[in-house]
């Protein structure tokens, strides 16, 4: 084979690959992923010669507690679900009130198909309110708090328990106090801050639940965060092309197609 038909063998192979990273590389900048919070460590080592660092983000804790219908449920209840939580209690007359209705609202904004007759689609994010009053937040008084506020049950868990459990939830493992945008009691966690965990149950933002802007880009970083790889798992996509073994006997057989005409054409040429 000439130096020619070599070249163009080696770009026409090559470009459908450059084409793949190419957009590989662009649909990863595309969208803005909400970034990790609460890093716990950061592990150096040396393979082959070369320094890596692994991070490791901080997972919140799992914690048990009682849901408006009188279930003892836990945060690890619904696995493989995006969460939005935050703290509340009944008898609040300043900021409760418009969170629980912003909430509701962001709720609603999950309605299959977006029709309010058909269901909320219960698959994709899982709603948790933690009462911070649990010695007058009774199961009952939860439970109607609920219904005045058109709660869906489905996905949306108004919770209530030892408070003591409630606040070291809050401060220890959601860091609620740096991300508040006000000071918050240590003994009382009244802030307006939504807090949204991925699917592994780490904390990706923080949102003033009092402000509708910042409601409608939870909304959307919920939308991202089911989209979002997991990259410590091999590419579907690599792995599908991988397998399908009777493609890569055609592009075998038609790689040595080339060749042969083009050796072929050299000699006639010769």
């Amino acid at each position: 084979m000439n130096k020619n038909a070599f070249i163009s063998l080696c770009v026409a192979l090559l470009i459908p690959i450059f084409c793949y990273l190419f957009l590989r590389s662009a649909s990863d900048s595309a969208v803005s992923i909400p970034r990790k919070f609460l890093l716990d460590t950061v592990v150096e080592s040396i393979k082959d010669g070369k320094r890596h660092s692994d991070t490791f983000w901080h997972k919140t804790a799992n914690i048990t507690l009682v849901n408006q219908l009188g279930d003892t449920v836990s945060l690890y209840d619904k696995p493989g679900k995006i969460i939005v939580l935050d703290f509340f209690f009944t008898h609040c007359g300043s900021i409760c009130p418009r969170l629980t209705r912003n909430m509701a609202k962001l709720q609603r904004s999950f309605i299959t198909g977006g029709d309010t007759r058909k269901k909320i689609d219960t698959s994709i994010v899982q709603f948790l309110s933690f009462s911070i009053d649990s010695e007058r937040d009774s199961v009952k008084v939860i439970k109607d708090y609920a219904d005045r506020f058109g709660v869906s049950h489905d996905n949306w868990w108004l919770l209530t328990g030892d408070n003591k459990k409630i606040v070291n939830f809050a401060f220890d493992e959601l860091k609620v106090d740096q991300y508040s945008g006000a000071p918050v009691d240590s003994d009382f966690v009244h802030t307006n801050r939504f807090v949204l965990l991925d699917r592994d149950y780490i904390v990706r933002g923080y949102y003033n639940g009092l402000d509708s802007s910042k409601v409608s880009k939870l909304a959307r970083d919920i939308g991202v965060l089911m989209l979002e790889k997991d990259r410590t798992k091999k590419s579907v996509l690599f792995t599908e092309i991988i397998g399908l073994k009777w493609l890569w006997l055609i592009i075998v057989i038609v790689v040595a197609a080339f060749i042969w005409y083009m050796t072929k054409r050299r000699r006639l040429n010769g």
